[in-house]
């Protein structure tokens, strides 16, 4: 028996022209919509949106990784010298914090910095370090210790405790998360909400979002008295009523996240 075949409506066959047909191209019907995006408008960027107003400050956070065999020497140097730039009312710029990280990369230091006047107090000091020759010598001593360095310009999330000096003996943990781009603005929305529920240990230390360096990258600081301390502080948050919308929310914004757990060096203003 010769088989049988059904014709294929001309609807079915090309579904795309015969739903378009009837349609001009300035009609603004729902099948149109479909096509367009749509943006949130906004008239300011997220620095200004997300950034504390009152205090203007621009914060640098350096990441120096160190040949093994010369932690201990750079660790030194470093004290010597950093402590007399941070007392010296000449140069507007304050250490927030100094570290050697425990755990995540190995042989490595975290320098946190406080330029209280924004952009022009960072060129001032800047300009100021290029004739100070001891912090030229300094410079060249170390660059014979290191493997690599970078750094970053952030600004402070309005919403963040500052990062004020505190006493120890504490263990520091940074948190460093690496946004999609364009979802600057939703992060913060959520952390405004939910940072209350990370205060009543008072773990909470800073957090500041990129400006300069690798863009769309979150740094939050905490403290904790040490490894069993941060489990306990991190478990409880998950029985307070909207951490875990929190997570929800945020987590589809990370490309990649990373954790250290930092000890503080001698001179650091956080302990």
């Amino acid at each position: 028996m010769a088989a049988r075949f059904t014709r294929i409506p001309r609807l079915l066959r090309h579904p795309a022209q015969a739903l378009c047909r009837g349609y001009s191209k300035d009609d603004s019907s729902w099948f149109r919509s479909l096509f367009v995006h749509k943006v949130d408008p906004r008239k300011d960027a997220h620095s200004t949106l997300l950034a504390k107003k009152e205090t203007r400050g621009l914060y640098k956070i350096q990441f120096h990784n160190v040949k093994p065999e010369c932690l201990d020497a750079y660790n030194s140097l470093t004290e010597q010298v950093l402590p007399k730039l941070h007392k010296d009312p000449d140069y507007p710029c304050d250490l927030v914090g100094n570290w050697n990280t425990w755990y995540g990369e190995q042989d490595q230091a975290v320098h946190l910095w406080r330029f209280s006047g924004g952009y022009s107090a960072l060129t001032d000091c800047m300009n100021k370090l290029r004739s100070n020759q001891e912090y030229l010598q300094f410079r060249k001593e170390r660059s014979h210790m290191l493997l690599s360095r970078r750094n970053q310009l952030l600004l402070e999330f309005s919403f963040w405790n500052e990062p004020l000096p505190r006493k120890g003996p504490n263990i520091y943990e940074l948190r460093t998360y690496r946004l999609k781009p364009g979802t600057m603005i939703e992060w913060g929305n959520n952390w405004a909400r939910a940072i209350q529920h990370r205060q009543e240990n008072q773990e909470a230390v800073g957090g500041f979002f990129s400006q300069i360096g690798e863009l769309y990258v979150v740094h939050h600081l905490w403290a904790y008295r040490d490894l069993q301390s941060r489990e306990e502080t991190r478990n409880a948050a998950w029985t307070k009523r909207g951490w875990d919308e929190n997570v929800y929310y945020t987590v589809p914004l990370v490309r990649s996240m990373e954790s250290r757990i930092m000890i503080p060096l001698k001179i650091s203003p956080l302990q």
